[in-house]
């Protein structure tokens, strides 16, 4: 398949930025994000998935997505650009009222979560709308992001039973906190920030043994690691290196 050349070289069409939330509203927010870009023609933009329900803000109005289960692409043309908050996996129900999953893949009502909602937004307009909007807190949001915290940084964490035994609970019990609160069940989250660790050795520029790095995450072979890989990230392993 031919390649958009501008794939490997999108620093010279997008300006991208990120702010950390302030001390207050960080058990609610992971990160402020901003895209800015140019095109002279339109430009198909992979995605790829993190377990976050993000709010945008773009040139038509607000947005409110729910997690992507796999990889996506926008189609961005001209000069424009885009405002995100990006929600700490775990801790929209409150926000939400019912369960997340009923929000993945999907964007979803702006208007019925986030009454009087401003049509643009930068950092501290949003942090000032969220501070007056704040839910009533649930304890099981919070153990629900604390577990998606652990997966993140614990590279050890390959499977869900070894997941539900350190938390106590069941392998059920899991899969149900995650429906409801993260959007996802806890399987993806592992896979999901598994699969990140590679990107990172990507950004590393070393060379890296795919067979043996396909071991060192649990797969029973290279194949069903280049399968879940391409699934998630829309390409190959092999291509998807090219970008870095």
């Amino acid at each position: 398949m031919s390649r958009d050349p501008r794939e490997l070289d999108w620093r010279k069409h997008q300006r991208v930025s990120f702010t950390q939330p302030s001390a207050d509203l960080r058990t609610w927010v992971s990160r402020y994000w901003r895209v800015d870009w140019t095109y002279e023609t339109p430009y198909r933009q992979l995605v790829v998935p993190y377990p976050n329900v993000h709010l945008t803000f773009h040139s038509t109005g607000p947005e409110l997505h729910g997690v992507s289960s796999g990889h996506v692409f926008q189609h961005l043309d001209g000069n424009d650009g885009v405002f995100g908050v990006a929600f700490r996996p775990g801790r929209f129900r409150p926000f939400l009222g019912r369960s997340v999953s009923t929000l993945t893949d999907t964007t979803g009502p702006v208007a019925e979560v986030f009454p009087d909602l401003p049509c643009t937004a930068d950092v501290a307009g949003i942090e000032a709308y969220l501070r007056d909007h704040l839910p009533v807190d649930d304890p099981k949001s919070v153990l629900a992001a604390e577990i998606v915290e652990h997966i993140q940084g614990g590279p050890e964490v390959m499977r869900v039973d070894m997941l539900a035994k350190e938390f106590g609970t069941t392998v059920r019990r899991l899969q149900r906190l995650f429906a409801e609160h993260v959007g996802v069940g806890p399987k993806w989250v592992i896979r999901r920030y598994r699969l990140h660790e590679v990107t990172v050795r990507m950004t590393e520029g070393s060379r890296i043994d795919w067979a043996e790095l396909a071991a060192e995450l649990g797969y029973a072979d290279q194949a069903h690691f280049t399968r879940d890989f391409t699934s998630m990230f829309g390409e190959t392993p092999t291509r998807y290196a090219a970008r870095y």
